[in-house]
């Protein structure tokens, strides 16, 4: 594996469920609002993270997952 995992569950659902309503808003406003563009890519890149469970601006700050604690 190339990465090790640095979210934990609750935020890799927190970050499935706020990328898929971001998705769901750039979907409804697509052709209308430079807004929704921003906002659909925002929210893949966040259902992104929350799918694969790896962050890489969390990776550069350092953040890992204590699974001894």
């Amino acid at each position: 594996m190339l990465y090790v995992k640095n979210l934990p569950g609750w935020e890799r659902a927190l970050r499935i469920a706020l990328g898929l309503a971001g998705l769901a808003f750039a979907a409804m406003n697509w052709p209308a609002d430079v807004l929704a563009v921003a906002v659909g890519l925002m929210g893949a890149m966040l259902a992104l993270t929350g799918l694969v469970g790896f962050c890489p601006m969390c990776a550069m700050v350092g953040r890992t997952l204590d699974k001894g604690r």
